[in-house]
């Protein structure tokens, strides 16, 4: 069998950038202060200061127990990357759009490391707006982590902004931005971060990136369709803390650049009713996003993956969708699920996946003689999307293909088991958090244990703390769930996530090892849904020489 090289895959990676750091700002955060009132051990509230500011005594993303532990994650060699978010304009595939990306490509071009190696990346910022880039899946030190008001400042327009740490997550991981409503456009790009050991034999990768798509058609924007959702009242994203183009986030007055102004866009009603999912727990969604694509493509032209009969392919998916699942299934082929989030499985066949926003599934294929459909259903909305492989002659499928194994076994996390190597121990929690999704469609008034997002918000925890997160959902809605800066373990065996899918009326007890400090969002990643509140902050509280 022939063995792949992991570097020359798919390219290089994105051109060389300067080096020069800037210092990593952390508003919203506080200095010493006394170890006060831990509101308990378990089934803590979070913590606030009784003026809205943030409380004292918590772990800041540029503090000396951040340093340290980046310290502890070596110095491996150093890898360049410079990325421009900017204004362009692209060929879904019979349909041209305006909106922001990263440089000329839909997706972002693949950035490609090794675990153990470093990052540099410069982002320089020609958006109309202030941004930040977040490193979804690593665990990186906490200044680096790309929260506007909670771990760094925005990057103004015009503006850059240097990231620098150890890179020690393997797996297929992915960048995109952490403000406002900007992830509903192509700001996105695939990540992969090589394992030095790794255990898979394959000879072809083909990288997958899904997406729902609104920006640009009929003068929609992402921010058109959340003020639909608040019932047409301007109430705009949350609040990070900061300003932006000198009024308030959370305004919903940022939407399109013409001439260098910041203008509102009307479009026409993207709102989804009757969108149903027996998988997902009845209701599939509300945003009738009109295009959905694979690798930037819709079905109309979309994209083809060549390789060789008995070629036997990895498959890296990454739903970097809004506010759309996916069901994926490859015609004519078996998958063989090998990871989930970057993290090992033990290996589990299938007929086709289902996949929540944010979540990362890698798979095994022997591929057969022909052409063959990776059909991509929207779950539940009516649309889909349409990617191909060719091995052999033969014409494509049309976009309507619906192949059997979309009805087949269909892989969820749950259903799976974490590989040996990368299985936790089992362990009574230290520390227990309860945190309870809340909201409803009507009033769109997502929430973590009825408290929309303020970036003054606590959950504290302390270094070295085995931590269990209680999710409660007590909404109508399904909500993916993730955590900044950390792995945790699903119940019974289950694999090593950073994002987990919560169906309503269900509850999912998480486990993980407190071992990154800082502070770090818990959200769902619905950005619709986390952009009206269903956000907090876990921090690690200080310790004092006694």
């Amino acid at each position: 069998m022939r063995t792949h090289s992991r570097r020359a895959l798919l390219g290089a990676g994105l051109a060389a950038a300067g080096s020069g750091l800037l210092p990593a700002c952390a508003t919203g955060t506080t200095g010493p202060g006394p170890h006060s009132g831990m509101d308990g051990m378990n089934g803590m509230a979070p913590s606030t200061a009784p003026d809205g500011r943030p409380p004292s005594g918590y772990v800041s993303p540029h503090g000396p127990e951040v340093a340290e532990a980046e310290r502890r994650r070596g110095a491996g060699p150093l890898r360049r990357f410079a990325l421009t978010a900017g204004i362009s304009r692209f060929d879904l595939g019979g349909r041209t759009v305006e909106t922001w990306a990263y440089g000329d490509a839909l997706p972002g071009k693949i950035m490609r490391v090794t675990a153990g190696d470093r990052i540099a990346l410069t982002l320089t910022n020609h958006l109309p707006q202030s941004t930040t880039l977040h490193w979804h899946g690593l665990t990186v030190r906490n200044d680096m982590d790309g929260v506007p008001g909670l771990t760094q400042r925005s990057i103004r327009p015009g503006g850059t902004f240097d990231y620098h740490f150890a890179v020690t997550t393997p797996g297929t991981h992915w960048v995109h931005p952490h403000s406002g409503l900007q992830l509903d456009r192509g700001l996105y790009a695939p990540l992969i971060v090589d394992d030095p050991r790794e255990a898979l034999s394959y000879d072809r990768e083909w990288i997958v990136l899904l997406d729902d798509w609104v920006d640009g058609v009929d003068g929609s924007t992402p921010e058109d369709v959340l003020k639909q959702l608040h019932g047409g009242v301007d109430r705009g994203p949350m609040s990070h803390g900061e300003t932006e183009m000198g009024h308030p986030r959370g305004s919903g007055r940022a939407a399109r650049a013409t001439g260098g102004a910041v203008v509102h866009s009307d479009g026409p009603s993207r709102m989804l009713k009757g969108a149903r999912s027996r998988l997902l727990g009845h209701d599939a969604g509300d945003v009738d996003h009109p295009y959905h694509l694979v690798n930037g493509r819709t079905f109309h032209d979309p994209r083809t993956f060549r390789a060789r009969p008995g070629d036997r392919i990895r498959i890296r998916f990454i739903n970097a969708g809004s506010e759309t699942a996916y069901r994926v299934a490859l015609g004519d082929h078996r998958m063989t699920v090998t990871h989930t989030d970057g993290l090992p499985v033990e290996h589990a066949e299938t007929d086709a996946l289902l996949i929540g926003m944010a979540e990362r599934y890698d798979v095994l294929v022997t591929a057969r003689d022909g052409v063959f459909p990776l059909t991509v259903l929207a779950e539940g909305k009516g649309r889909s999307a349409l990617g191909l492989l060719r091995t052999g002659s033969g014409e494509a499928p049309g976009p309507s293909v619906r192949p059997k194994s979309l009805y087949g076994r269909i892989i969820t996390a749950d259903r799976l088991i974490a590989a040996e190597s990368v299985r936790s121990l089992s362990r009574r929690p230290d520390r227990t958090l309860e945190m309870t999704l809340t909201g409803t469609m009507e009033k769109y008034d997502w929430a973590i244990n009825g408290s929309p997002y303020t970036p003054s918000q606590r959950y504290p925890v302390e270094a070295g703390e085995r931590v269990r997160i209680i999710f409660r959902n007590h909404t109508r809605m399904w909500h993916p769930m993730h955590l900044h800066g950390h792995t945790f373990t699903l119940p019974n065996g289950g694999p090593r996530k950073d994002t987990t899918i919560l169906l309503p009326g269900r509850r999912v007890d998480v486990d993980f090892h407190a071992d990154n400090p800082g502070l770090w969002m818990v959200h769902c990643h619905n950005i619709y849904h986390s952009e009206s509140g269903m956000m907090t902050v876990i921090g690690y509280r200080k310790k004092y020489k006694r």
